[in-house]
């Protein structure tokens, strides 16, 4: 089923990247953006975690970040262990979430996305985010979810690219609403 906003969100149970059982469901009481990514060595995925970790204290304490790649925990601590993140990176290697979210595939958008969005993707390379060992499948497109206290969608994303996301000034908008 596709997220829509005024959905909640069901407990999701998953291996961080250095190995243990995280689940959504304690994140009550607090706001928190919800990202489907691709795999775990994706260039614009791993700029976009190195972007949040640099701009996180604009967040606030009542917020904070769960990014789902679909990778292995083995290969998702070995992509992301150097971003020191202070969020939640967790590792869906069975596809199970991506599924149930209906998560988009499009082999047509990725390869048009090689040409719209090649400098940012020369410029994550550039930066050290390169993709020499791709598990995981390269077509997924990201989702982006804003979840409430109470666990409900404020807004949902579904990319139309592989770099399609809500904007930082969105989210730090979200993060910083009153309740």
């Amino acid at each position: 089923m596709k997220i829509k906003v005024g959905s909640k969100i069901e407990n999701i149970e998953l291996s961080t990247a250095d190995g243990n059982i995280f689940k959504t469901s304690s994140l009550k009481n607090k706001r928190y953006l919800l990202t489907f990514y691709r795999f775990a060595s994706c260039p614009l995925c791993n700029l976009r975690i190195n972007e949040f970790v640099k701009r996180y204290d604009e967040f606030g304490e009542n917020f904070t970040m769960v990014g789902i790649f679909h990778s292995s925990t083995k290969n998702l601590n070995h992509f992301t262990s150097h971003h020191k993140v202070p969020f939640i990176l967790l590792a869906d290697e069975n596809y199970k979430y991506f599924k149930k979210y209906e998560v988009e595939r499009s082999f047509f958008r990725f390869f048009i996305s090689q040409v719209t969005l090649g400098p940012k993707i020369f410029f994550a390379m550039f930066k050290g985010f390169i993709p020499y060992r791709i598990k995981g499948h390269i077509e997924i497109l990201p989702v982006d979810i804003l979840v409430n206290e109470m666990g409900v969608v404020e807004k949902v994303k579904y990319g139309k690219d592989i770099g399609d996301h809500l904007s930082f000034d969105e989210i730090k908008n979200f993060s910083q609403k009153d309740s």
